[in-house]
């Protein structure tokens, strides 16, 4: 049978990954996977399995998107268990739908297995909370990186959720900061989560007003998640009851 599962491999930590997608790694006869996937997932394949990688970062693609579509679609067709293993959730900033297009246009059944997003997962487990009570009944979730030609396809001066979080924005804060700073105090506190939940992790506090130099002068490096929002203050009062912080 001609069938490609899409599974999310968390944000970082193989513990995270979900029962379901550690039942597929067992049983897969192909996995292709990304960079940012733990490498300790690939455990829970068997000896033979083969294991193709298709990372990619910036300016360093070990396959181009369009090459790692149709690498789904012929190993499909060999009638085998094709495991497409990508970071995070497959439908969060993944490309998953980009894939998923080009196996329904190949007549290949699919399936997604959700992953526990780095949006969430990572402030989570550096003890911010996305939501509160009183200080965030609202969330945005956007992308800092685009393609070419779709730089300005985002208003960051227009999102006015009480918490925003940014993903893959990092090198591109420079341009970003100075658009949220037209609607939000400079003061507004920023979190950058550098490798989160790995043994890597590593938090930058700052502001609006100074995340920028700091980004820079602690040469903050992909990946990275963004909080911007007053709930990042609230990580000095709940850090005292976890060590994990």
């Amino acid at each position: 049978m001609k069938k490609v599962y899409l599974v999310g491999g968390g944000p970082g930590d193989p513990e995270l990954i979900t029962i379901r997608g550690m039942k597929l790694l067992n049983q897969a006869d192909v996995v292709i996977y990304d960079r940012l996937i733990s490498r300790k997932l690939l455990k829970y394949t068997e000896p033979e399995t083969e294991l193709i990688y298709v990372g990619k970062s910036s300016g360093k693609h070990a396959m181009k998107q369009e090459e790692i579509n149709q690498l789904l679609v012929e190993k499909a067709g060999e009638n085998r268990v094709v495991v497409r293993l990508k970071g995070g959730d497959p439908f969060i900033f993944g490309r998953g739908a980009e894939e998923i297009s080009a196996l329904v246009k190949a007549e290949i059944e699919f399936e997604v297995v959700p992953g526990v997003t780095s949006a969430i997962s990572v402030p989570e487990l550096s003890c911010i909370p996305l939501t509160h009570r009183e200080l965030s009944s609202s969330i945005t979730l956007v992308t800092g990186h685009f393609a070419p030609g779709n730089e300005n396809r985002v208003d960051f001066s227009a999102l006015m959720a009480d918490t925003l979080v940014i993903l893959m924005g990092v090198n591109n804060l420079p341009e970003i900061v100075p658009q949220l700073l037209k609607r939000r105090n400079e003061n507004t506190p920023v979190a950058i989560i550098e490798k989160g939940t790995t043994e890597e992790q590593r938090i930058i506090l700052g502001n609006l007003g100074n995340i920028v130099e700091k980004a820079k002068n602690s040469e903050v490096k992909p990946p990275a998640v963004t909080v911007v929002g007053e709930v990042v203050n609230l990580r000095e009062i709940f850090r005292r009851g976890s060590k994990k912080c």
